[in-house]
């Protein structure tokens, strides 16, 4: 009996110590309400919240805001962190600190999430939560809007159908806009889940991912009555029966007050090329363009735009007196987060002179889970199956007061062209059976407008002369 009752002893005593040791790492351990809730109120609450953030159509399937909500996710979110595919931020970390729109953790705090995790993920002391983050009671990121303008009819996206340009037509009446009125900020909102991308001239645009636009103080554009906002839809989802929606997307508009002229005019450059041919099964094929900025320029905002076998984007400023610039570089690039990569407030400022080359990479092997077809060769195309090469810049000119020249539109590239005239010539006539010459000035101009169109932000391919009227669409099955 004393062997036994030894033996149970020392089976009891070397519990007893485990037990102590798990429970000072359970105290050491992070929880919920003390160490991971304001980690997700700060960098992921935006979205991830009841109604939250509609960026470009991406719109988060699920809340953290509350523990129970929260905890069936820990391990996705562990994953997310540690493979930095959340928060969704593109830019090498060469940019750290350079972007104010800039959507990262820290090592510390992804460190923080995963020790939660691995701890298995415990709710710890309610009371030991931060106060709730309040978010704005009105449904949109730019405020109360002052005019919400709709592309003008409802339209059925039908079950057969898998990607689809269709254009719309609507007016800013004299009613809606009594007066000019500078433009402070916009918010693209699609009005269904197949929404791709939206180019609704001459207001903007939205793609997967996009922020909304507000303008820094004193930086804004002027839009007047009558004015009518062509919308380019693009449509893109897997055919089948069921799949069919209806949409009608629209766009917030928010306007600095009545008598208010800021001092600079937002503009956009287009910087874009049609001339690439990526080979079958190519892991790494690269295009290159350029333009230069004939004036001092602030510099606001890059967004890089291809399609499914986009892998990075690198934008390089050459200055006048010989030295250069890594202004971006998009190590990884994802067509689903096409994101502006945003200056703080007055941008980036740039002597006149400066060139700046945009070079874009694609993956079209079989080693790229996003690609359709790795068999084919891919050139420039308006179906997301095809290919494009977009490094849109915002910027304005830095002269206080400057107006850029009349007829120049928001995408307009100022005084600049970065595609070369005989260039362009030789790729209407290889690839689409357009001979330039052989036009006259209304089908040249009617041509252009289409490849303007097409350059904004990822839109048509000017295969055929003219532009198409509203309603009329190109679709691909």
């Amino acid at each position: 009996m004393r062997r036994v009752t030894v033996l149970c002893l020392a089976s009891l005593l070397l519990p007893a110590g485990a037990f102590a040791a798990a429970a000072a790492d359970a105290a050491a351990a992070p929880t919920f309400y003390a160490d991971v809730l304001p980690i997700l109120q700060e960098s992921c609450q935006t979205c991830h919240r009841p109604n939250g953030a509609n960026l470009g159509g991406m719109v988060a399937p699920m809340s953290f805001t509350e523990y129970d909500e929260t905890r069936p996710w820990a391990k996705s979110i562990a994953k997310m962190v540690e493979t930095r595919t959340m928060p969704p931020w593109h830019a090498s970390p060469q940019h750290h600190g350079v972007f104010e729109n800039e959507r990262t953790l820290d090592e510390q705090q992804i460190a923080t999430l995963a020790a939660w995790v691995e701890a298995g993920a415990p709710a710890g002391d309610a009371a030991a939560a931060p106060p709730a983050r309040e978010w704005p009671a009105f449904d949109w990121l730019i405020g109360e809007p002052d005019l919400v303008v709709d592309m003008g009819t409802d339209y059925f996206v039908p079950d057969d159908l898998e990607d689809q340009y269709i254009y719309f037509e609507s007016e800013i009446t004299p009613e809606m806009l009594p007066e000019p009125r500078w433009l402070k900020a916009f918010e693209f909102r699609p009005g269904s889940a197949v929404v791709h991308h939206i180019i609704a001239p001459p207001l903007g645009g939205i793609a997967p991912g996009n922020d909304p636009q507000i303008y820094d103080e004193g930086f804004g554009r002027l839009l007047k009555p009558g004015t009518k906002i062509r919308w380019q839809m693009h449509y893109h989802k897997e055919a089948g029966p069921g799949t069919g929606v209806w949409d009608r997307s629209k766009v917030a508009l928010k306007f600095y007050p009545v008598g208010y002229e800021p001092e600079k005019v937002v503009q956009v450059e287009p910087l874009a090329t049609m001339n690439f041919k990526i080979p079958a099964g190519d892991p790494a094929y690269s295009a290159k363009t350029s333009t230069t900025f004939e004036r001092d320029t602030l510099l606001i905002a890059y967004t890089p735009h291809m399609h499914l076998r986009g892998k990075a984007a690198h934008y390089v400023a050459k200055y006048p007196d010989g030295t250069q610039e890594v202004l971006l570089d998009v190590p990884r690039y994802d067509f689903n987060w096409q994101t502006d990569y945003k200056y703080p407030a007055g941008g980036k400022r740039i002597p006149a002179g400066t060139e700046i080359e945009l070079t874009m990479t694609w993956d079209n092997s079989a080693d790229n889970p996003a690609n359709p077809d790795p068999t084919v060769e891919v050139v420039f195309g308006e179906p997301t199956t095809a290919e494009m090469m977009f490094g849109f810049i915002t910027y304005a000119d830095a002269e206080p007061g400057y107006r850029p020249p009349e007829g120049r539109d928001f995408f307009s590239g100022g005084d600049r062209r970065n595609i070369d005239p005989e260039q362009m010539k030789k790729m209407l006539k290889e690839r689409m059976g357009i001979d330039w010459d052989t036009l006259n000035e209304e089908e040249r101009q009617k041509l252009m407008e289409r490849f303007r169109g097409g350059r904004r932000q990822g839109g048509e391919d000017p295969s055929e002369p003219g532009t198409p009227e509203p309603g009329t669409s190109s679709v691909g099955r």
